[in-house]
């Protein structure tokens, strides 16, 4: 069964983000947000390519102020969440994570119309097994515990509402020994790796979408 508006428009898709989300280093084929949407259609959602609100290096505030400058954005069908390794990366704690984040997840809600089974998160990947990370001379172990963190906090915050958020972080972490999965840059997942997140992400963006 094909889902739709049942207007002929396709359904509309906004990804809020950073690096990866606009998929540094990676062809605009190879993002994540337009393989989620591209693997969609194929399973007979008619859902459009994302507008992608998203730039490498932001922080939760400064997606947030990008919303501010951005608007009005406008009602979508479906959207997607992923921010906060930049907030790790500059030595931010926790709290002020969950906050900004909640505040973000607020927004995307609203966004699709109050619907919190529209909205689908994904969690931070670890970036400290990459080749960058590892030649960073951070502490890597640090890195992971600290994302951890954030991702419970994240997941917290989205159970609270009811909303979809998928884990993979898990599958970050396997890239240093499989290079295929690394950018050419050393730091960013490559298409490949984001096809793996595709295939996390789907089955939930199937479901929410055929609610």
């Amino acid at each position: 069964m094909t889902v739709g508006t049942g207007s002929g428009e396709p359904l509309g898709y906004l990804a809020l983000g950073d690096s990866y989300t606009i998929g540094e280093a990676v062809p605009e084929a190879g993002r994540w947000p337009m393989q989620l949407a591209a693997a969609l259609r194929a399973r007979g959602i008619a859902i459009a390519d994302p507008r992608i609100i998203a730039t490498t290096g932001w922080t939760t505030d400064e997606l947030s102020a990008a919303m501010d400058a951005a608007e009005p954005i406008g009602t979508f069908a479906f959207a997607s969440l992923l921010i906060g390794v930049n907030n790790q990366y500059r030595g931010r704690d926790v709290d002020n994570y969950r906050a900004e984040f909640a505040t973000l997840l607020d927004r995307a809600i609203g966004l699709v119309a109050g619907r919190e089974d529209r909205v689908l998160v994904l969690s931070i990947p670890d970036w400290g097994v990459t080749p960058f990370g590892q030649g960073s001379g951070r502490d890597t172990a640090q890195i992971a515990r600290e994302l951890d963190a954030y991702n419970a906090a994240a997941a917290e915050e989205c159970s609270v509402r009811g909303v979809a958020f998928v884990d993979i972080t898990a599958a970050s972490r396997s890239p240093g020994s499989q290079p295929d999965r690394i950018a050419e840059d050393g730091l960013h997942p490559s298409a490949l790796a984001y096809t793996d997140w595709t295939a996390l992400a789907l089955p939930v963006a199937e479901r929410l979408l055929r609610k």
